[in-house]
């Protein structure tokens, strides 16, 4: 079945794979369809289909999922949040995920609001934390860019990203904050500011294209305006407009950003968030809540600034 017709005008661009869980013993059958030559992209290896002048290749759409004929498969296993909502009741623990969108500064106030709203958390439970991901490379330490070079997340691969700790009944909910904040091109925030694969679009969930959440992710991006298109994560991957990589968590961890990028005001000028906010860095490692980087603070040893 296809989420969405293939249509002339539109045909689905990446192969993204949901492999559904069977509620019976038998397996799922995948089907692809007849045009469908290519995986990801048009450049062999790469993934991404990218132009000389441009990053703005919108990828064509391709998605195509497992399942048995007939319509209640489709609205129950493939854009319905019940059967995660059923595991999430029996087991009553969350999930570590993240959400990469350009600078994490702004991403982490629309999540630290999601938080709240959503699951109506205190400043105590939040669990939005600014960090790292995504990148190929396996280090003990990745840090911000640095004068002493250690471990700089950009060269090690990574992306800026969100990290949350969320029941996994509510993870549709935050997959359609992250849509979002994209504008109906698919656009992220500062997508004409900052540029290059450290500020790429990627989904990190358990399990990757092949977990439950998958198919939520596709979901919240329709119920959102079907702004972007998805392509499976391979580790320093580019910067593609549109494209959001989704990743799978245990081969590709978070790191926690250094204290000074924590509820940081946004990357705009006039994007100045309240003092109790700013300050919730302090108040959650003054209580332990905050994890510390070990990492050097900044081009200058310095807080605050140092790491701009």
């Amino acid at each position: 079945f296809f989420l969405h017709p293939p249509q002339p005008t539109k045909m689905l661009s990446v192969t993204l794979l949901l492999v559904l869980a069977a509620q019976s013993a038998s397996a799922l059958n995948i089907h692809r369809p007849r045009h469908a030559t290519k995986c990801l992209g048009t450049t062999p290896g790469d993934g991404v289909a990218t132009s000389s002048s441009s990053r703005r290749e919108t990828l064509r759409k391709l998605l195509f999922v497992a399942g048995s004929v007939g319509s209640s498969l489709v609205s129950s296993n493939i854009i319905s949040p019940q059967q995660a909502n059923a595991v999430d009741d029996t087991s009553g623990g969350l999930i570590d995920v993240y959400f990469g969108c350009g600078c994490f500064w702004h991403v982490q106030h629309e999540f630290v609001e999601a938080e709240r709203s959503i699951l109506g958390r205190s400043d105590d439970q939040l669990s939005a934390r600014a960090g790292y991901a995504g990148g190929r490379a396996k280090d003990d330490l990745v840090c911000y860019h640095n004068a002493r070079g250690i471990g700089d997340y950009g060269t090690l691969g990574h992306a800026e990203v969100v990290a949350l700790s969320i029941p996994p009944s509510s993870f549709q909910a935050f997959a359609e904050e992250y849509f979002k904040l994209f504008d109906k091109d698919g656009n992220r925030p500062d997508q004409f500011g900052d540029r290059g694969p450290e500020y790429r679009n990627l989904v990190g969930v358990p399990g990757g294209s092949k977990s439950p959440y998958a198919k939520q992710l596709v979901a919240a991006s329709v119920a959102q305006g079907d702004k972007l298109d998805f392509a499976i994560g391979k580790g320093d991957d580019r910067d593609a407009r549109a494209v959001s990589f989704v990743m799978d968590t245990d081969d590709f961890p978070f790191y926690i950003a250094e204290q000074y990028h924590q509820f940081h005001d946004g990357f705009n000028l006039d994007e100045n968030y309240p003092n109790s906010y700013n300050a919730l860095s302090s108040k959650l490692a003054e209580k332990g809540k905050l994890k510390k980087s070990m990492c050097p603070n900044g081009w200058a040893g310095l807080g605050g600034v140092g790491g701009l």
